[in-house]
């Protein structure tokens, strides 16, 4: 069985099993990965769906949407929905599709991608539920390429504190070691983005230390 139709199946073999109930897919998208959890503590579990919003058309590659439902009466229907939360299907360079996973632990989305070739990057994306959206309350992400370096940025939307760690490595030897470490932290307060618009403008922050140029966010073209 062709690999892409066995995952289609068992996903909604999945939700039926669960919920009893199909989605309503939007005419020619394609399921990439589901979750359910309870988002919004109504004790009643919520459904996260990323689409490809056509067919693949090969090494141009489609875009993603990423739509939430809610069970009313008794059916799957759209709650939210977002274009930006997601990468399109070839967007992972190299590494070509940079979809990682959704994942729903304690009420809050998860949304990680990765892509790169030698040089390597990945993202993980947390959304919470508040005054009536979902908005970005953390980020974390790794930047770097073996035996050269790597970087890591943890950034707390709700307190501001952002954290860079960045090690820079030398395998001339048979041992990979580290020579040398940078941490670097400081506060970046006011920074609000929801599901919908999270890659609607570029948002660069230079760490005053290092000089770290972190893109929390890309921007639509």
């Amino acid at each position: 069985m062709n690999k892409a139709i066995y995952i289609f199946t068992t996903l909604l073999i999945t939700i039926q099993f669960v919920n009893g109930q199909n989605i309503p897919i939007p005419t020619n998208y394609s399921i990439v990965d589901t979750v359910t959890g309870d988002l919004d503590k109504d004790s009643i579990k919520e459904l996260v769906v990323a689409y490809n919003t056509a067919p693949e058309n090969g090494i141009e590659g489609v875009s993603r949407e990423l739509i939430i439902y809610k069970l009313k009466d008794k059916k799957w229907t759209v709650w939210k929905a977002s274009s930006q939360a997601l990468y399109g299907s070839r967007d992972g360079g190299m590494m070509g599709d940079p979809f990682g996973q959704i994942e729903i632990q304690n009420g809050i989305l998860l949304i990680s991608q990765n892509g790169g070739s030698s040089w390597k990057w990945g993202f993980t994306d947390k959304y919470r539920f508040q005054d009536g959206e979902f908005y970005l309350i953390g980020y974390t992400s790794s930047d770097g390429k073996p035996c050269e370096q790597w970087r890591q940025v943890d950034f707390n939307l709700v307190t501001g504190n952002l954290v860079v760690k960045k090690e820079y490595e030398d395998c001339e030897t048979k041992e990979q070691e580290i020579y040398k470490r940078e941490y670097e932290s400081l506060l970046k307060k006011g920074l609000k983005m929801s599901l919908q618009n999270r890659q609607e403008k570029e948002i660069k922050i230079t760490t005053p230390k290092y000089g770290h140029d972190i893109y929390i966010a890309v921007g639509k073209e």
